[in-house]
């Protein structure tokens, strides 16, 4: 109990768990609503090349992380370079956690909108629906089990991470997990604050995980087999 309270005690963990939750909220939302549209148009709207950008999302999906960070870093720098911004803060790392989730979000989402029933989409276009209304009012609903798969996906990826977090934040915006790995100094010291930080910080994924379980797997799975 002592290290627990040392810890919940220990100077800029609190502050920590903010950034965290700064980085993984935006992070988990904004992939879910850019793949969520791209899914739609990939599997229910007819344009020239659709079937190549399929073949494109699929290929992003082995792209190593580690391999585009330094590029994606150097680029970003160059962009708050002009517009006079600071080259570490909350947008870098939103825009890289984006990146990287679009992929995979694109891939379920647009399998399970794929399995969705013709029937009943065909019969909003007869009536006259837009296929705007048709997302909003149908396919969301419909695919919440797709959603709710991916996003604790995101999430527990996002509050986990610390490659990502730590090139384009620093130490600037410390998340839990540079705060957390702080406290074990150079000499090994501080490892009996590591652990009891490290199940603090399940905390709130697991809190996560429970309240969408029921959407879990039924998402994962139509996902992962419908083509």
């Amino acid at each position: 109990m002592d290290n627990y309270v040392a810890v919940l005690s220990a100077q800029g963990v609190g502050r920590s768990f903010i950034n965290s939750l700064t980085v993984a909220i935006p992070s988990t939302v904004i992939p879910i609503l850019i793949a969520a549209f791209a899914a739609y148009a990939l599997a229910w709207m007819r344009f020239p090349g659709r079937g190549l950008i399929v073949a494109l999302v699929v290929g992003l999906l082995v792209v190593p992380l580690q391999m585009s960070l330094i590029p994606l870093l150097r680029m970003y720098n160059g962009i708050a370079g002009v517009f006079g911004t600071e080259s570490k803060g909350y947008p870098g790392v939103w825009l890289a956690h984006t990146a990287f989730g679009l992929p995979l979000a694109i891939y379920l989402l647009r399998n399970y909108m794929a399995g969705l029933p013709r029937e009943i989409l065909e019969s909003a276009r007869i009536d006259g629906a837009s296929h705007f209304k048709i997302f909003t009012t149908m396919v969301l609903p419909l695919s919440f089990p797709a959603l709710a798969s991916f996003a604790i996906f995101q999430f527990l990826w996002i509050w986990n991470d610390l490659l990502v977090a730590l090139v384009f934040l620093g130490g600037q915006h410390p998340v839990l997990t540079y705060q957390i790995g702080n406290m074990v100094t150079s000499l090994g010291s501080g490892w009996h604050l590591l652990t009891a930080a490290a199940f603090i910080s399940m905390t709130l994924p697991l809190a996560v995980f429970f309240s969408l379980q029921k959407y879990f797997v039924r998402g994962l799975t139509a996902g992962a087999v419908k083509g």
